[in-house]
């Protein structure tokens, strides 16, 4: 197994625990809290929570991919017009087709 795999299977594992955690969290808290015995907060604070956590994260991400290509189309120097370009191939297709006729003269 390569490392890849490795991180790989890491990942999928953390994840499927937390989908697990969040659904029992989520629709069997109550259950949860009184098999074990804990006095905890209330199942609607606990659903706030659930629910509040990947709302944020999801809106900071959004929010930093959209700073980060801010920032990106800020600091990236304007491409040159496609006039110039199209004059710097037709110079060097004709330095290229006079080099040819160089080479053939000898």
């Amino acid at each position: 197994m390569s490392k890849d795999q490795a991180i790989g299977g890491i990942i999928f594992i953390v994840c499927v625990v937390l989908i697990i955690g969040y659904v029992l969290g989520m629709f069997f808290y109550p259950n949860i809290k009184d098999a074990l015995g804990w006095t905890s907060p209330a199942y609607e604070t606990v659903k706030y929570w659930l629910v509040a956590i990947p709302v944020l994260i999801a809106f900071v991400a959004v929010l930093g991919i959209g700073a980060w290509i801010g920032w990106t189309m800020a600091t990236t120097p304007p491409p040159k017009p496609i006039e110039e370009i199209e004059a710097e191939e037709k110079k060097e297709e004709k330095e290229k087709a006079a080099e040819e006729e160089e080479e053939k003269k000898k």
